[in-house]
Order: structure tokens, then sequence, then C-alpha cells
């Protein structure tokens, strides 16, 4: 439903007609409970069971006690509760509410809201009036939210408007609300407008509305001059400023600020944790969650949990990730679909896909997102078969796939090679659900055919695609030629790849790999001088390995690590161990032009073998390691890692930026192909 069609004029909303339908005036009542207990019993025994409340709805139409508009209200708000999900049925005892008061609107109103049904709310507003039942202040700020939901600028100006008529503007609650609309629509002259119109009657939470208001609008130096400016502050005024510092990536302004904070509550915490994991500094975000437990701060919702769970997925934080797991069941906190994505996509991203597949079964009211990420974690982990079942077990849950579960399933098909079904997943997208496919899936489909050796094939995809094709397209089909060694076709697409990201060394290295397994050292030797005379710097390889929940990492020639010693004597052990098996480090991997030595020792010192190092000193033997590297892991570690797991008879789990590897018995899970 479109706003243009609840539009209606200051002019023409109705005003004091009488209703065209009405229900029939009720029975005489019947009393034999009281009003008091008749309440109690709905908002005790009613709110989380609906088998009670339809009960108590059987015994107050009995009674006669519908009649009260606080019972028919408290009985709405019940029904109208998300959890119940059954909203219909609230508007089907809406009906036979004998002419509602303003409690009763109110309750329909916030119940609109609170079932992502904006629009309806506004359209309540309507019926409201044209019932000549008068609206209250506590009917606005619902009004204005709506309004500010769905982008409904007219109607929010005809309400603002009523609100004028009403003498409502001087109530705060409504001035705020007001304020975040016309913020919200980009209107924020209009939003300053009301808060310096009668300054008397703004308080400090219309200051911040506005103050966030502007940082929503990326407005972030008027932000920064009404803070300053402001006649007293809040809590909220400096959540505020840390929340908009965090969305525009300025980390270092949120961090400064949230030091010097004298006061901190929930939101604090969660303003900075959230900025660092949607800026890519997990670590960070841990590290401020465990301060924040120091601090005691009670109960940390539901919100801060689920980012601190992306954090530790994202730096393969286990321990943490069920510590978490643990505190949601320690303290009986529902885990909704919020919550179950998170958990869901934590245990898949640090290797436990059992863990996750349990969390999983266990969600009752499942979203998309949740099938997602369990589609997404077993794709990851090389498990094809069962990616695809729970995608097609999704269909038949009447579930309408998006996106990324498309992009999912496709990559599912990739991994498993799969053909066939990647091209009927692929075809139902637009046949199907009348979705067009974006540039990653045709990427998917690119990688599949690569995968399967069809490299022909995976060119002509990308020659026929009705988009432009982006890097990450050719890199996968760089990716097959290396590993099926086509090197006309692989120099071919290298070039275009060297041109679209000539910054990006991991191109180069890929390139120059192609031509060093095929023996071209000219060619080899060419790429190494491109990337030289263009000044190519590659990103320094990071590692991480989580132990007794603690967070350890590792680069390349640093020495930081307070057992940075001990972790190099065993990486020279493990590595004499690989030797006498037989392993020789594979030095086409190094791009940079220096000697044959200098070169197998900068592949000895790769950041994943000095974190499996440090696991090793640090765990029971038999352990399972998990290390997560930033960047792709080169063949020289893969082959050394592989041979370890047989050696050393233990499970090694690497989660790189391609995919996972299960290192098991000397084989991994990708099957060489990465």
């Amino acid at each position: 439903m479109s706003t243009t069609t609840t539009t209606t004029t200051t002019t023409n909303l109705p005003h004091h007609v009488k209703p065209k339908q009405a229900s029939p005036e009720p029975k005489p009542p019947t009393f034999k409970l009281s009003q008091k207990t008749i309440l109690h019993i709905l908002n005790s025994k009613c709110t989380t069971s609906l088998q009670n409340l339809k009960q108590a709805h059987g015994v107050v139409l009995r009674s006669g006690h519908f009649q009260d508009h606080y019972v028919a209200g408290t009985i709405l708000r019940c029904y109208a509760s998300p959890n119940f999900n059954n909203f219909g049925f609230a508007l089907k005892v809406f009906d036979n509410v004998w002419r509602p008061n303003v409690f009763v609107w109110n309750i329909m109103i916030k119940g609109c809201l609170e079932n992502y049904k904006a629009l309806e709310a506004i359209s309540f507003y309507c019926k409201m009036v044209d019932m000549n039942a008068r609206p209250n202040k506590f009917t606005y700020p619902m009004l204005f939210k709506a309004c500010k939901l769905v982008q409904a600028v007219e109607e929010g100006l005809q309400i603002h408007a009523h609100v004028v008529k009403q003498q409502l503007s001087e109530d705060g609650h409504i001035r705020s609300a007001g304020i975040q609309m016309y913020a919200c629509f980009g209107l924020v002259e209009e939003a300053r407008r009301i808060l310096l119109e009668d300054a008397a009657s703004s308080d400090v939470v219309c200051w911040n509305a506005m103050i966030d208001g502007y940082m929503k609008c990326g407005d972030v130096e008027a932000a920064k001059e009404l803070f300053e400016h402001m006649p007293s502050k809040n809590v909220g005024s400096w959540n505020a400023m840390v929340s908009g510092f965090a969305r525009y990536g300025m980390l270092k302004d949120a961090r400064g600020l949230f030091d010097s904070m004298i006061e901190r509550d929930e939101i604090s915490w969660s303003a900075m944790i959230d900025g660092y994991v949607q800026g890519g500094y997990h670590k960070e975000a841990l590290e401020v969650f465990n301060e924040m437990q120091k601090e005691k701060i009670v109960g940390p919702s539901k919100f801060v949990l689920s980012s601190v769970l992306a954090a530790c997925a994202n730096v393969g934080a286990l321990d943490q990730g069920k510590w978490v797991h643990g505190y949601i069941k320690k303290n009986s906190i529902q885990v909704d679909a919020v919550l179950g994505t998170a958990l869901v996509d934590m245990y898949a991203k640090c290797g436990r896909l059992d863990m996750a597949w349990e969390v999983f079964e266990n969600v009752k009211w499942k979203e998309v997102s949740t099938w997602n990420a369990m589609i997404g974690g077993l794709a990851m982990h090389g498990r094809a078969d069962d990616a695809l079942d729970v995608f097609f077990k999704m269909q038949g849950n009447n579930l309408e796939p998006n996106g990324i579960t498309f992009l999912n399933a496709l990559s599912a098909c990739a991994h498993g090679g799969f053909v066939d079904e990647g091209l009927t997943i692929f075809s139902s997208m637009t046949e199907m659900y009348g979705m067009e496919a974006e540039v990653e899936h045709y990427g998917c489909v690119v990688d599949m055919f690569g995968r399967a050796g069809l490299l022909e094939e995976a060119e002509q995809v990308i020659n026929s695609m009705p988009i432009e094709p982006s890097a990450a397209v050719y890199g996968a089909l760089l990716g097959a030629c290396r590993i099926h060694g086509n090197v006309e076709m692989g120099e071919r697409v290298g070039r275009i790849l060297l041109e679209l990201e000539p910054q990006n060394g991991g191109r180069y290295a890929l390139l120059s790999n192609i031509y060093a397994e095929a023996g071209m050292w000219d060619d080899v030797a060419e790429v190494r001088k491109l990337m030289k005379e263009r000044g190519v710097k590659t990103n320094p390889g990071i590692s991480m390995v989580d132990i007794g929940g603690k967070v350890h990492e590792f680069k390349m020639g640093e020495g930081s690590h307070p057992q940075m010693k001990e972790v190099y004597l065993i990486l020279e052990k493990i590595i004499e161990k690989l030797e006498m098996e037989g392993y020789s480090p594979n030095t086409s991997q190094v791009l940079f032009d220096i000697a044959e030595e200098e070169k197998e020792t900068a592949l000895r010192y790769h950041s994943e073998k000095l974190a499996i190092a440090f696991g090793v000193l640090n765990t029971k033997p038999g352990t399972t390691i998990r290390v997560v590297k930033n960047l792709r892991i080169c063949e020289d570690c893969h082959s050394a890692i592989k041979l370890f797991s047989q050696l050393d008879n233990r499970d090694i789990i690497v989660r790189d930026r391609m995919r996972y590897h299960h290192f098991r018995n000397g084989r991994c899970s990708c099957k060489d192909f990465w």
C-alpha cells in the first residue's frame, strides 16, 4: 500500500462525522469478578500464553466486562502482542468494541507499530477522528513514529497541524517525536524550528533527538555544535554523539567521547561495541564487552549480545561465544530470530557446525536470516548436500528466499560440484520469484563452472552478463585457471584484473603463481616488476587463534607476543618434523625479489604457522586448533598444515578470506580448491 493511497489533507481529514457502522449496543453486564481481578488475570497470566488469553477472553465476554474499555483495551493489547503473531484476530476483536475510547484506539495504533504495520496505524488515526474519539498526548508520538517509518511526509505534516490545532505542541514527548520525524524526512530546519520555537518546553530529550537527527542526516558538525551548546546534558546526549560518530566510522572520536563519559548505560556500551563491529574492529569490540562485564552493567540486551556474537564469529572466539550462549541460557533470555541467527552464524564461523545446527533446530520463530545463516554455514564448510537440503526445506516451509539465500545456495553448489542443480537454482530466481540476479550471483555461477573445470562456460557467463562484471567475478575465473592450469586464459583474465584493481596485491600473486607453476619465470619477473613500479603493497597477513577464551593475534615478523620466543622454538620443531616427511617450502608463493633462502624464511614464519605453533604450545595433544586469517591461505601453508594434521594426529580448522579449511589426517575439506 503506497503512501499516496492513504493521503488525506488537513482540510478534508474527517472531523465529527457519525460512524457509518457501529457495533450493536452491548447487553447489561452480569459481573461476577471485579474489574481489578479481570485486569490482574489478563496482565499476569495472558501476556505469554495464548491459551490463557482465549480462556480469559471467554470469561470476560460471559461476565459482561468487555464493555469496560480498560478491560477490552487490555485484551486487545494482549492479542496485538507480536509474540502471538495474531494481529488479525486483534482487529476482529476491536470491531466488537462498543464506541472505543482513546485508550482503546491508542492500543490499536501501538499494536500496528509493534506488528510492523505503520500505514495501518495512520489509517486507524483517520478512523479514530471519524468516530469522534479525541486523540490525546499519547496518540501523537506513535503517529509521528509511524509516518517516520514509512516516510509518509504529507501525512506527517497533516498530523503535526492537528497537534498545533489541539494545543499539544508543548508536550515534550510529542516535540521529541516530531523532531525525530522531520529529521528522518531530511527536513532538519523544520525539526530545529520545533526545538527552538519554544525553547523552554524543549527538554533534554528534545535536544538529544535533534542531535540524533543531525547525525542521521550526515551533518556531524551541526550535531557537535548543538552538543556543545546544550543547556543541559544527560547520558542520552552522550549516547547520541557516540552512536553518530560510530555510524560514520569515526571510531577514534567515538571512543574518545565514550572514555570521557562520567556515566554510562547499556546503550553507551552497545553503541561502542556495535560501532567497532560495523567498522571491522572485532577484537576491540570484545575488549569493550569485557570491560562492560567488569562494570557489572545489568543485563545486556539481545542487541548487545548479537553484536558480541558477530565479533566472536569474525575473530573465531569460540570460547567467548560459548560464554555468551551460556549467559543467554542462564538468564532465560528468549532466543528469538535475532539472537538465534547470531548464534548459528557464530558457531558456524567458529567451526562448530554441530552446535550451529542444534541452535538452528531450537529456534522457534525462524526468519529468512536464520535459514540463511545455516545454509551459508554449511556451504562454507563444504557440506553442499546438507546446505541444499536446508534450502529446499526452507522453501517447503513457505518462506520466500532472498538474494542472500540464493547466494549461499549457489555457493554450496559451487563447492559441491553440483553444476546442474546450481543452474536450476539460478534460473528459479527469475522464473519462480521474479528476482533479478546481482553481480554476486553471477560470480557464484562463474565459480561453479570454474571449479568443475568448465572454464569456457565460465567465461561465456561473464561475457553474457547483463551487468558489468566485478573484479570478484574475474577473480573467481582466475582462481579456476590456476587450479586447472589454463595459462592462456589465466593470463588474459589476469591482465583484466590488474587493470580493474591495480593496487590489489592478491591479484598479482595469483597471476604470478599461474606463471610459476607453468615454469614461465620471465613472466613471473614481469609481474613482480609491474607490482614494484605501481607501488603495490600487500596487506600483512594476520592470524588469530582462540585459546582459553582469549584471542591471540600473530603477524609475520612481529615479536610483541609474550610467548613469541617459545612459539618460534615450537615452529622450528614442527618444520623439522615436516621436512623429515618430505616437506619442502614452495618458494614460488613469494612475490618479492629476494634470495631463495630468504623466501624460505618468509614462508616459514607465515602468520597461520605461528598461530598453529602457539596452539600446539598451549593445548593438550589432539586438541583441535582453530585459526582465522584475514587473507587467502597460501599453497605452501596449505600443504604444510595438511601434513602436520596427519603427523600430529589433530584437527586444524583454518578460516581464510575465501572459505573454511578443515584439515584432518593429511586431507583438507576444500579438496585443494580455494
